[in-house]
């Protein structure tokens, strides 16, 4: 038989805390995008200053001063001396750490001696981390070989966590740039078709699409720079492609310097790529919406379904604990 004796007489304080968290949790809702910090100003005014770095340094370039203005912070003394100490720049290879931390939006050396340090500081703290807990919440009684593999396992696990936070915000930013592509190139063809060379068309998009995408107004902003300075020209689009590393990126890349090349049009090419980018937009939006359903499954059947019960029951148990 159900026992009732759990369930309160007077169903009225349950009602009411029910409401009470509904409507905090309404109300939390609705104030959440105002609580939100918004980074786009910042992104954007970093966008700005890297911009006025670039100029600066070319200008003094220009004028001859012993002391130019560098683009790019210098690694820090600790960093260095380690990736020193171990002879770590030896990992460094061909270029393909650089390369993985530009397509990042980390560039330059320093962002390399970084990421080459962390790699040996974090496991080392994770493996430190790992002995702390141990011996404030493991029981002395346990054996050794238990401490020594949760110590090795956490120190794996650090050797590689610069390498997961460093291929997440890669995935981030190519999101963000593949999503505003499509939008760039139209207003790339607009500005090519107006009569405007590629550098403008460059400068132009990526002053208007920074609204959408702070990281698409950088790279293009940076393409502008090195078409500016660049001897070049194909090496800097050819630096776009391997920063952004996204199919429609290279796509149009290619049109671009085939355009320099042979002196072939670019505004149908413009045309043709974005409309195929936003075909690709939709495509993977709508496999996203298709898998949407199989994801709601569970949670469904968690949260949703007892929920449902209680309130669909409450009413029987209640009129029959009144007729008792």
């Amino acid at each position: 038989m159900m026992d009732f004796s759990l369930i309160p007489a007077d169903p009225k304080p349950v009602i009411a805390l029910l409401s009470a968290f509904s409507s905090f949790s309404a109300i939390l809702l609705v104030s959440w995008p105002y609580l939100a910090r918004d980074t786009l100003g910042d992104r954007m005014r970093q966008v700005g200053e890297e911009r006025e770095r670039i100029r600066l340094r070319e200008r003094s370039g220009l004028s001859g001063r012993k002391d130019p203005l560098l683009l790019r912070a210098p690694p820090k003394k600790f960093y260095q001396a380690i990736v020193d100490r171990f002879n770590l720049s030896e990992q460094v290879g061909d270029g393909e750490i650089a390369r993985m931390l530009s397509r990042a939006g980390y560039r330059g050396r320093g962002p390399v001696v970084g990421f080459l340090a962390a790699r040996l500081l974090t496991p080392l703290a994770m493996f430190v981390a790992a002995l702390a807990y141990m011996l404030m919440f493991l029981n002395e009684a346990t054996s050794l070989l238990p401490k020594i593999a949760i110590g090795l396992g956490a120190a794996y696990f650090g050797y590689y966590l610069p390498i997961i936070l460093l291929k997440n915000r890669t995935t981030k930013r190519q999101m963000s740039i593949r999503r505003a592509w499509p939008e760039a190139l139209d207003l790339m063809l607009i500005c090519v078709e107006s009569g405007m060379s590629v550098e403008g068309a460059f400068r132009k998009v990526s002053e208007e699409i920074g609204v959408q995408s702070v990281e698409l107004a950088e790279e293009m902003n940076l393409t502008t720079a090195e078409l500016s300075y660049l001897q070049d020209r194909r090496k800097a689009f050819e630096n776009l492609g391997l920063r952004t590393d996204l199919d429609g990126v290279k796509a149009v890349v290619t049109s671009l310097i085939q355009a320099e090349r042979y002196g072939t049009p670019v505004g149908q090419a413009l045309r043709v790529l974005a409309q195929e980018n936003r075909d690709m937009r939709m495509s993977e939006a709508e496999k996203r919406a298709a898998a949407l359903p199989p994801k709601l499954t569970v949670p469904m059947i968690l949260f949703f379904l007892p929920v449902l019960f209680a309130i669909i029951i409450t009413p029987a148990i209640i009129r029959v604990m009144q007729a008792q």
